[in-house]
């Protein structure tokens, strides 16, 4: 006698086949509806942010959840901050710098002027990294940095420079780890629980929206640094990101990676030589490799 129970392998499989469907159409909508492209992003990364979404407002579709965005503006900049990549510290990775310290700097002195993209710049944290590093190398007073994001929210708080004094104490000790020559409270000021980094460091600093998925070259630079942000899209996706690199980096230009991520496998492996292999440091070739 034949059951007419339903497979539950097969079940389970539908709802898996249709949740995908889902993801996809809120993708597609938003793209078509704001003009921000999410539909190369890593499905992993974005089915755990629209999962937390659907848990917060209660809703037991994403299918609702995109009526919401596409019809409430307001709701929409929120779902945007969900999906945006906002991990971030100051000196994250602290090896990282070291090591930029030991085998870049010395190249970056040869350069009369610098310019500089700080690609995915979030809240900032890195980007005064970065300058607090080229300031102790004698390189900030001729250093253009760029740092940009396609998030306005955390540009703004880039901008100020303003972050929670409860972060310093872990902030202090990447930055010692890092080869700082002096001590991090030295460039910034504490008050009501907050400090605010010196403006001596953002003032070569231009904070800039621009989005890696949809935008293309702005400038010219000798250096970027995309840390952390290629390994959230797909194959696809980095291609593309890469292609726009290379077109923005000088010849024997420095891409700075992080060390999940890697050249290997992708359009543009033979274009780089490696500076360091553990930190994902490259160099741009003025001839590539057949």
């Amino acid at each position: 006698m034949l059951s007419d129970k339903p497979n539950d392998t097969n079940v389970s499989q539908e709802v898996m086949d249709t949740k995908d469907i889902e993801v996809d159409l809120l993708l597609q909508a938003v793209f078509m509806k704001y003009g921000h492209d999410f539909r190369n992003y890593s499905k992993a990364h974005l089915k755990r942010r629209i999962n937390q979404r659907l848990q917060l407002n209660g809703y037991n579709t994403i299918s609702e959840l995109q009526n919401k965005v596409l019809w409430d503006k307001t709701f929409f900049r929120t779902f945007l901050q969900d999906l945006s990549i906002n991990v971030t510290e100051m000196f994250r990775d602290p090896e990282f710098y070291l090591t930029f310290r030991e085998k870049v700097v010395s190249d970056l002195k040869t350069y009369a002027r610098l310019k500089i993209w700080q690609a995915g710049c979030s809240t900032g944290e890195e980007v005064y990294s970065l300058a607090i590093l080229l300031k102790e190398e004698d390189l900030l007073s001729r250093t253009q940095i760029y740092a940009t994001d396609f998030n306005k929210n955390v540009l703004e708080t880039a901008k100020q420079g303003i972050y929670p004094k409860k972060e310093m104490e872990l902030y202090a000790k990447n930055y010692i780890e890092a080869g700082g020559k002096g001590k991090l409270s030295d460039y910034y000021t504490s008050k009501y629980g907050s400090v605010l980094f010196d403006k001596s460091l953002s003032k070569n600093i231009v904070f800039a929206d621009h989005n890696l998925v949809t935008d293309g070259v702005f400038a010219e630079v000798n250096l970027i640094f995309c840390r952390n942000v290629l390994i959230y899209f797909d194959k696809f996706l980095q291609n593309k990101v890469l292609k726009l690199f290379n077109e923005s980096l000088t010849k024997r230009g420095i891409l700075c990676l992080g060390t999940k991520e890697s050249l290997r496998f992708t359009d543009f492996e033979q274009s780089f030589s490696m500076l360091d292999k553990k930190m994902r440091i490259y160099k741009k070739l003025q001839i590539p490799k057949k």
